[in-house]
């Protein structure tokens, strides 16, 4: 047996009172934005690029270690040591056939080289030192790779 439906009539139909809703919604931002790191801090740009680069010239002058007398005099040994020991090293590798590896060996080795000259004109024997280190590094690096 199925159960049958009565039809309802109009008047048959309980009226409810539909509630009237108003949605009120705060109107949206004109503009969005998104953050995806944090904020950059705001640093007055330099006036010129050639003064931008004078004020790093004159503060990394400024953080150079003052060597004493003693100091400057064995920095300025062992820059020269180091500078002749990496030229001899280069001078060794010049006519051969060089890879990849070892063509930028001497690429770098050429630039240390230069650096350290131009910080011993200027009497920075301490930079001098460090780049004249490294270039001899390098050239023994590259010695033993040939």
């Amino acid at each position: 047996m199925r159960p049958v439906i009565q039809p309802q009539t109009a008047t048959e139909i309980p009226e409810d009172p539909i509630p009237e809703l108003r949605l009120e919604f705060p109107a949206l931002p004109t503009r969005v934005t998104t953050h995806n790191g944090p904020v950059r801090p705001r640093v007055p740009a330099a006036t010129s690029a050639g003064a931008g680069a004078e004020s790093e010239r004159s503060e990394s002058s400024l953080i150079t270690p003052q060597l004493s007398g003693e100091e400057t005099a064995a920095a300025q040994q062992q820059t020269n040591q180091s500078l002749s020991i990496a030229e001899r090293n280069l001078q060794s590798a010049r006519g051969r056939r060089l890879n990849a590896a070892q063509a930028d060996l001497v690429s770098k080795i050429r630039g240390f080289l230069k650096d350290a000259h131009e910080a011993a004109k200027v009497a920075d024997w301490a930079r001098a030192r460090s780049l004249s280190k490294k270039a001899q590094v390098l050239s023994e690096e590259l010695v033993t790779s040939l």
